[in-house]
């Protein structure tokens, strides 16, 4: 029951951040006000995308699913107490994505607190958000965390993608809604079917989800590599322009 361990390793580092940025009242407003700038980002970044038709499914998934501010403390507890579920329901792709799925919200919970807390030094209060956010960014440090978190995400987006080339398993993830539901992981499969579907209209063009997720790849190794590397003060300037892009 290696997933299943992984999963509820993944989702109590999660719940033990959350509970202190409970305790600690301006640490949770700080999370809060960093992961709706990095939604913000995420919208302004692939505006182009979410404009369009091709890829504009993809990108609201990505935007909805992996860089959303919203609160997934429902999906948590179902992870929690249905992880040993998963492996006797789904077959194994689909754990594999769930595994990654809730280890990429560790790492990001983990993260985006430590942005959190370097968001709160007394002198950032006074800059604009972009450039707050790039100095907080530059005082955690961490790149090589930064650089993994975009491999996990893309690896999820290449699973989905390989799970909508299995023959039969769209209509199993159908006919797995009424277990899904009466086992408690109703929040899993509405995530399983979404992104099934997303990346099951790319693959209707040869290389779509390819060139999509190289898309993703490109943008974000571009970001983290200026927001590691490049004039602090030209880097917020960018991150302000993204931020009045996001749509």
């Amino acid at each position: 029951m290696e997933a299943a361990r992984q999963i509820r390793d993944a989702v109590t580092s999660v719940a033990q951040l959350r509970q202190a940025g409970l305790a600690t009242p301006a640490l949770g407003a700080a999370v809060a006000q960093v992961k709706q700038l990095q939604s913000r980002r995420f919208a302004g970044t692939y505006a182009d995308l979410l404009a369009g038709t091709e890829y504009a499914a993809a990108a609201r998934f990505f935007l909805e699913e992996l860089y959303s501010d919203k609160d997934y403390a429902e999906r948590d507890m179902q992870f929690a107490r249905i992880a040993g579920t998963i492996e006797k329901l789904f077959p194994a792709q689909v754990v594999e994505t769930a595994v990654g799925l809730a280890e990429l919200h560790a790492k990001t919970e983990a993260l985006d607190q430590q942005l959190a807390q370097a968001w709160l030094a007394p002198q950032a209060a006074l800059l604009a958000p972009g450039l707050r956010y790039a100095t907080a960014w530059r005082a955690v440090g961490r790149q090589p965390d930064r650089e993994d978190q975009l491999r996990v995400v893309l690896r999820i987006g290449a699973q989905m993608a390989r799970l909508t080339r299995t023959p039969g398993l769209r209509m199993m993830l159908r006919m797995m809604r009424a277990p899904a539901a009466a086992a408690g992981m109703a929040s899993l499969q509405r995530f399983l079917e979404s992104g099934f579907d997303t990346f099951g209209e790319m693959a209707r063009k040869p290389g779509g989800a390819e060139r999509f997720l190289e898309i993703v790849r490109e943008r974000e190794s571009a970001l983290i590599a200026a927001l590691f590397e490049d004039e602090l003060v030209a880097c917020g300037t960018r991150l302000e322009r993204t931020l009045g892009q996001a749509r």
